[in-house]
């Protein structure tokens, strides 16, 4: 076991298998010694355990929780390519997307459940560069989505 899935067990959480891309894509491609993820939904064996606008059907807490979820799932796509998670140098960056209800503003604060999960789990080589984007709708109704770009050390 990684010292980052090591850390991960610490905090009672495991890294879940790589969630099936939905579309023409794969959900993690490394170019020299970056990988960049493809927006990670919330998924939890398969399943979006919540859909809906966050500030109407979804609350700021949950939505929050669903970014963890995301950033885990993210992990997980990471360690597809680079075979370790000891391997990540650092996250450069965290992009997450919030489906908003059309006077939710609180779209850092739900992203703030990735990048709180990145920290916890990758100490100081969690630490990134974000945006937080309201949008009208993401696929499958999900609530966030989450894309993250981490630096590997070399092979």
């Amino acid at each position: 076991m990684s010292a980052v899935e090591a850390k991960l067990a610490e905090l009672g959480l495991t890294l879940p298998e790589v969630v099936p891309p939905l579309a023409a894509y794969q959900p993690a491609v490394q170019s020299g010694v970056y990988v960049y993820t493809s927006g990670q939904l919330p998924m939890i064996e398969g399943k979006l355990p919540v859909t809906g606008k966050v500030g109407a059907e979804v609350t700021p807490e949950e939505a929050k929780d669903l970014a963890r979820t995301c950033a885990l799932n993210a992990l997980a796509a990471v360690k597809s390519v680079a075979g370790d998670l000891d391997r990540v140098k650092r996250v450069v960056k965290v992009v997450g997307f919030v489906a908003s209800a059309s006077d939710f503003t609180g779209q850092p604060g739900v992203i703030n459940g990735a990048s709180e999960l990145l920290g916890a789990v990758l100490g100081d080589k969690g630490v990134h560069a974000r945006s937080a984007v309201g949008v009208a709708v993401l696929p499958l109704d999900a609530p966030v989505e989450v894309e993250v770009q981490v630096e590997l050390t070399e092979a």
